[in-house]
């Protein structure tokens, strides 16, 4: 039971891979297999990217729930806990821009990358030193909007997928939320990224 949580978020890269791959697919990016695909087959691997990363979001959740009450906390769990995070959002975005995401996400996506980076950079940087970037609270909040932004992002994307209406009445609504979405989730991931530039360069400072 104590390999459970590990077993979560190795099952979060997975679908993460797998996500990234349908969505791939679809936007034509696997030759002489993509050009295959009929419409519905099309709809078919949106909609299963799209629950395949709802299944991913919410082991986010789990594994470090379920570390804490089994009294299974580990190194290798403290280790892929955040790559798993970092790989989820990541192959999200790259997903979602391969498909031919609206122009409205481009730049916030572009940001949240770059942010993701510098953070997994500096990281590495401080371990090197000694130095540990312990997790905020306002970063796991950061996490948790990443990932709903995400998944409004892939419904808007996909929308003739889930056989939505149409109309703009209720699509143009629906995509004015998913947008304010990602760009709440950017605001909330630049700001916990300059919190870590900071307390790396304090850090660093007294070394």
């Amino acid at each position: 039971m104590k390999a459970l949580p590990n077993i979560l978020t190795s099952l979060r890269l997975v679908l993460t891979l797998f996500v990234f791959m349908a969505l791939a697919t679809v936007a034509g990016a696997v030759p002489g297999f993509s050009e295959h695909l009929t419409p519905e087959d099309q709809f078919g691997l949106q909609r299963w990217a799209f629950w395949a990363f709802v299944i991913a979001a919410v082991t986010d959740f789990f594994d470090g729930w379920l570390a804490r009450k089994l009294d299974a906390v580990s190194v290798w769990g403290a280790i892929l806990d955040p790559i798993g995070d970092k790989v989820l959002v990541c192959g999200a975005i790259l997903g979602l821009l391969a498909l031919g995401g609206q122009p409205a996400v481009v730049l916030p996506a572009g940001l949240m990358l770059f942010r993701e980076f510098t953070v997994s950079a500096l990281r590495e940087v401080g371990a090197g030193k000694g130095i540990k970037l312990p997790v905020t609270r306002l970063a796991k909040w950061k996490t948790t909007l990443q990932l709903t932004a995400l998944a409004a992002e892939m419904v808007i994307a996909s929308w003739g997928a889930f056989d939505l209406p149409a109309e703009p009445a209720v699509r143009d609504p629906a995509t004015l939320i998913a947008h304010s979405l990602m760009w709440a989730a950017t605001i909330v991931t630049l700001i916990t990224g300059a919190q870590y530039w900071e307390q790396t360069r304090k850090a660093l400072a007294e070394t």
